[in-house]
Order: structure tokens, then sequence, then C-alpha cells
């Protein structure tokens, strides 16, 4: 019988050989795998949570254009049959990428802000004309009656972070989720969705964006907004990091502009459905032991670095004079 290994290298056409298969690191929706034989190296994404075959169509159309831009990123690779997504015998789904080798991300580096800054105005120049409606992942939140369901769940399990949960419930979850509304859909650009430092690689010849996976319709003040938060440092933000990236973004033709807390609806949105469904797969009996704890840690982790109002709006107070 084949190893994994072995069987991704027959169904890509990569040649024969030894294979091998080394873990590199675990997000909330796949397991990223370096995939080594003959000398070369490949990036293959194994989607653990998929019950049915992901739809690639977006994130190939995006990239491609991309690249055409000058945003680097690996390729979407296609089997032999010219599909962008194979099944392993165990059941999950699996895509190949180019394997990409370079450091993380410095967003202290002001060149790297700038890139930032520039790549989402190409990307939104790009994605101009979209017609479809964002996903609700970052334009909707579960209600209070929903909150409640789960907190339930995680007290009787026993998780020890069920107060900070409840604390959570009762505060921020109903705080941020005012904020939280669909976009009109004059603001609504196709993009990545998720460009933050995680996905980012300084390489040989520059940054290289991964992760497309999420690609679809946003609203490019709102995917702006998550970026500036996040890549200026978050709560803690370093204000002149936040200047520069939108300086950047503005100068390379970026229109969208960010002018108050409601433009932060789709970081409240996700970091709330974040939360939620990782704190539902930690009490979900019917995954394994090892993707329950992987969700207990991961609720945990973002109950304590949520989006603070305050800060938000002191940032878009500093934002003020570059509109």
């Amino acid at each position: 019988m084949l190893n994994t290994g072995d069987f991704i290298a027959q169904a890509y056409a990569l040649g024969p050989g030894e294979w091998t298969m080394t873990p590199v690191a675990r997000g909330a929706l796949g397991q990223i795998w370096k995939l080594s034989g003959n000398g070369t190296a490949w990036a293959v994404k194994e989607l653990l949570f998929e019950k049915d075959e992901p739809e690639v169509g977006a994130e190939s159309a995006l990239r491609d254009a991309a690249e055409t831009l000058g945003i680097s990123a690996p390729r979407l690779l296609p089997d032999r049959t010219g599909a962008h997504v194979v099944r392993l015998p165990g059941g999950s789904y699996v895509k190949l990428y180019d394997w990409v080798d370079g450091t993380a991300a410095d967003p202290s580096d002001p060149e790297i802000l700038s890139w930032c800054g520039r790549t989402l105005a190409l990307l939104h120049k790009a994605g101009q004309g979209a017609s479809d409606t964002p996903s609700g992942w970052y334009e909707r939140c579960n209600p209070a009656s929903d909150w409640a369901q789960l907190l339930g769940k995680v007290e009787r399990a026993g998780l020890p972070w069920a107060g900070e949960l409840g604390r959570f419930v009762a505060t921020t979850a109903v705080e941020l989720a005012r904020y939280v509304s669909p976009s009109s859909s004059g603001e609504v650009v196709t993009s990545h969705l998720d460009v933050r430092p995680q996905n980012v690689l300084a390489g040989a010849d520059g940054p290289v964006l991964l992760d497309w996976d999420n690609a679809g319709p946003v609203s490019a003040e709102r995917e702006l907004a998550r970026a500036v938060y996040v890549w200026s440092g978050g709560n803690r933000f370093d204000a002149e990091a936040a200047r520069r990236l939108v300086r950047a973004y503005r100068d390379a033709g970026g229109r969208a502009v960010v002018k108050g807390p409601d433009a932060f609806s789709m970081l409240f949105a996700t970091d709330l459905n974040y939360v939620y469904v990782q704190a539902a797969c930690a009490v979900d009996p019917a995954v394994t032991a090892e993707q329950r704890a992987f969700g207990s840690g991961e609720a945990l982790t973002k109950l304590r670095g949520l989006p603070d109002l305050s800060a938000v709006r002191r940032l878009t107070e500093a934002l003020e004079a570059e509109w």
C-alpha cells in the first residue's frame, strides 16, 4: 500500500522515488506538510474538516490575477487529470502548492508594512465589480442564545476556561456584535480575506503571500481595517505603522477609507466566530481528542486576544489625517 507521500506524488505526476511528508504547521482548517523527494519540495495542505470537495475557483483565479500585478504567491498545482484538489485514501482532501523558502514576515519592518498596503490596493483594484455576497463568516455572528447553549456545554465538560468564556459571553461578545452587519453591495470586491503576518513569508525575492483558500467577496473598507489593526499591533497598535500601511494603500490607488468602529465589522465577526467554532470543537464528541484539544487551546488564546473597542476607536482617530 502506498504511503501518503507516494500517493500524492503519483496523483500529481511528480516522478518516482522516495517521498516523505514532514509536518510544518497546523492551522484552524488544515495541516501543512512539506513533501520532499527527487531533490524537490512541495507544500501540501490537508483540509481536515472538509466533508465535500472544496471549491477552488475563486482562489485560483484571484491568485493568477494577482501574479500579473506583481504579487508573489505559490502556485496551486493541478493533478494529472487537471483537478486542483485530491482526496486521500483516508478521506481528507489535499491541495499541492510550490514550496516557498523564507522567514516569517516582520510587521515592524517599514518595508513590509508598505508592501502590505500596496498589495491590498492592488487586490482591491483587481477585484472591483464583485457581485457575490460575502460569506456570513465575515458579516454575521451567533446570537446570544447560541452562546448561552455553548457556554453550558463548556461548563458541563469542566473545561478550565469556562469562566473566561462566561465573562466574554456577558460582555465582549455583546459589545462587538453591535458592530457586525452586512456590507453594502457597492463596496464589495474580490480579495484574499486573510492578509496577516502569518500568511506572508519574506523570501529571497521579496514577500510572498500564502493561504489564498478564503479568497472571495468582501468589503474593501473592512478588509483594510482588519489588516491595519492586525499589522500595526492590535490593541497595542503603533500609530505610525498603521499610517504607513494606509499611506502605501492610498498611494497605490486603494480607495477604501476607515473612519469608525463600523469599519471593523469583519475583524469583530471573524474573531467572534473563531471563538465560537473552536469552543464548539472543544466539546464536540464527534471529532478526535486531538481536534478537541486544538479547539480548546485556540478558543482560549483568542479569548485572551480579542479586539478592544477603545483601542479600535483610538486607531481610527490616529488615521483621521490620512483621509
